[in-house]
């Protein structure tokens, strides 16, 4: 744990504000900090850039959503929920600043994504992940998505993902 990540208190975690995107500085956010741990753990694919360059029209305009969390002024984290149809949403694009990592706020993003699809009537949320990202997948566990065969989830564009999961919202 780094002194940065240790003088972190609760107090400063309940500061954390998810809401929807809103505007170019966003978007710009959203892209860079999804970028930033694709780079650094895999390559970029071309799926990724589709939804990154343009969420507004690859994801928003479609029926998704793109949630921003804020601490303050402060961007620290992303998440998309990308329209699949009839309820179903795929769980995409989930990043933490990286000086912000470790301190729950993937867990806070993550449950405001499942409360945020709740509320838009989402049935199911779905997602692919990658055994490298060994904690995304424990705290996606952890919140009750389950194992499944990717061929029971609607469609993962990336090569990367080698984990398929799937989380019921009834």
């Amino acid at each position: 744990m780094t002194p940065q990540t240790a003088s972190v208190t609760a107090e400063q975690i309940n500061t954390i504000v998810v809401e929807p995107m809103s505007g170019p500085a966003d978007a710009r956010a959203f892209k860079d900090l999804n970028e930033e741990w694709i780079v650094e753990l895999f390559t970029l694919e071309p799926a990724d850039s589709v939804k990154l360059d343009d969420p507004e029209r690859e994801i928003v305009a479609k029926g998704g959503h793109v949630l921003i969390a804020r601490d303050g002024e402060d961007i620290v984290g992303c998440v998309a929920l990308v329209a699949e149809g009839d309820g179903v949403f795929e769980l995409s694009k989930m990043a933490v600043a990286r000086n912000r990592r470790g301190n729950g706020l993937g867990r806070i993003i993550l449950r405001a994504a499942i409360d945020y699809a709740r509320r838009q009537n989402a049935t199911t949320l779905f997602l692919g992940s990658s055994t490298k990202l060994a904690d995304a997948v424990h705290l996606y566990e952890s919140i009750g998505f389950v194992h499944v065969p990717s061929d029971q989830i609607g469609p993962v564009p990336y090569e990367r993902a080698d984990v398929f999961m799937r989380y019921e919202l009834h």
